[in-house]
């Protein structure tokens, strides 16, 4: 039986697919916050700098690279505070057998994100 994914189980995906780039690219995570609306959801260290990520799952058709620029401000200043460098990364999910429909669960979906994006 499948169902529609929830708005939570969503950015969980958008959570995993992200945080296994992250890992394969070499961040080490220092926090990992999974709730949607509390930013940023990474915090990692790479070569002695600090990351702060925010990550959004992102509706079709909606653009995955396009981000709210005001609340991306609002981290790049909380950021700056720790000298840390400040990303966007946007995942787009779909249903793979009609992007109109909802992302079903145990159904296929497709992905669409193109990595970091450095505020």
């Amino acid at each position: 039986m499948s169902r529609e994914l929830t708005e939570q189980e969503l950015h969980n995906l958008a959570m995993n697919i992200v945080g296994r780039q992250l890992e394969a690219d070499g961040f080490e995570f220092m926090a990992i916050n999974s709730k949607p609306r509390k930013n940023p959801q990474y915090v990692c260290l790479k070569e002695k700098t600090l990351h702060f990520i925010v990550v959004r799952n992102v509706v079709f058709p909606d653009d995955p690279r396009d981000f709210d620029d005001a609340l991306m401000q609002k981290v790049k200043s909380h950021a700056d505070k720790f000298e840390a460098k400040t990303y966007f990364a946007g995942v787009g999910l779909s249903n793979a057998s009609d992007q109109n429909l909802p992302v079903l669960l145990n159904e296929e979906y497709i992905v669409e994100y193109q990595g970091l994006i450095e505020i």
